[in-house]
């Protein structure tokens, strides 16, 4: 029995050290939790969804879906081969030229009107506070923080592992001018050094004028946020980056729901929609799309081309890790009106207005 309590004791001691680690970040308080609860999305103590978002849909089970998560047997979940990539030169990419690059996942680079955005990086070959858990994909992990230009806007939609890198943020600090998310966010940024000058929180449905040509609005998602235990004290977000002739959503992660429509309604056509697409499952549905969920959304959101971002680096889900571009592929193909997919190889330059730039399905052949 004592020997028992000792390892009780010891076990309880390393987890609690463990959650002490920085990388867990910080709980927003005093002036910052202040404006946080005058938010008409946060009640009861927490930020929730414009609908009601259950963890699980109707039938799930936190005991099934976990035993099926961790021991459920999936084939191909993770490559066997080697993914494809390559590797441009960002830092010689004229500023005049309107691009995007794509580092697998939901993290890309976003060159517009001379200025550089990063959203959501991940460059620590894991999306978990695990050293050697939930690893990237072999060949996904071409690019470093070193392989970045100055970057005029680190955007993060939300602090969940696989879009808020703590290893990644660090390394950034140096070279990002001014960081852009939701309310509550910028705490985990200040925790970690940042400047507080230099971390900007909006609400949904805010505008930020970057200057006299961009605006950034923040704009609803379905999901929901949290790095250690408690859950939703942060908010998530998506992103709407408008200039004078030209309009992106990024989309962050989500669920279906009325605010794609919303969104369409108030901001639409978009040039370009990226949107999330993979680590999805039945059981949680409602906070990331299924593969038909995609194909509503990009019309409710009145896209002409679209990204289907959110897989081929990391498995979250119990599916094929090329089942998300091979179902949405087809499913818009066979749909009335299908619209242009972009879909780039990891560091293939997309050029943002070049609506003819075509794409191969290149994942076709891969194990």
């Amino acid at each position: 029995m004592v020997t028992f309590l000792i390892l009780l004791f010891v076990l309880v001691l390393i987890a609690y050290n463990f959650l002490r680690h920085p990388k867990f970040g910080k709980k927003p308080s005093g002036e910052r939790l202040a404006l946080i609860q005058k938010s008409p999305q946060y009640k009861n103590g927490k930020f929730e969804n414009q609908n009601f978002t259950p963890d699980l849909a109707e039938g799930a089970n936190y005991f099934s879906v976990s035993y099926e998560f961790f021991f459920k047997k999936v084939e191909r979940k993770i490559p066997a081969d080697l993914i494809p990539s390559i590797k441009t030169n960002l830092h010689e990419i004229p500023l005049h030229q309107d691009v995007l690059a794509w580092f697998g996942h939901s993290s890309y680079f976003i060159q517009l009107e001379g200025k550089r955005f990063l959203i959501d990086p991940v460059f620590s070959g894991n999306a978990s506070p695990i050293s050697g858990t939930t690893k990237a994909f072999k060949g996904t992990d071409v690019y470093t923080v070193d392989d970045l230009p100055e970057i005029d806007y680190l955007l993060i939609t939300h602090d969940h592992y696989d879009h808020l890198d703590y290893e990644t943020i660090l390394k950034l600090k140096a070279k990002t001018r001014k960081v852009i998310t939701a309310l509550g966010v910028g705490s985990h940024f200040e925790f970690w050094g940042f400047q507080k000058e230099n971390i900007i929180e909006k609400d949904w449905y805010e505008k930020i004028e970057l200057d006299e040509n961009i605006i950034l609005h923040t704009t609803p998602s379905r999901h929901f946020s949290g790095r250690s235990f408690t859950r939703c004290n942060t908010l998530w977000t998506s992103f709407v980056l408008e200039t004078k002739d030209f309009k992106i959503y990024l989309g962050g992660d989500s669920g279906y729901d009325s605010h794609f429509a919303e969104i369409g309604q108030k901001f639409g056509p978009f040039d370009i929609a990226l949107i999330d697409n993979g680590q999805y499952n039945k059981n949680w549905k409602y906070i990331h799309n299924m593969p038909e969920d995609v194909i509503k959304a990009m019309h409710d959101l009145k896209a002409k081309r679209v990204f289907p971002v959110h897989s081929s680096k990391f498995a979250l889900a119990l599916h094929a890790w090329d089942e998300p571009l091979k179902k949405v592929t087809e499913l818009n193909r066979l749909h009335e009106k299908p619209l242009p997919l972009i879909t780039p190889l990891i560091g293939e330059i997309v050029e943002l207005k070049n609506e003819n730039q075509e794409f191969k399905q290149w994942w076709n052949g891969i194990n």
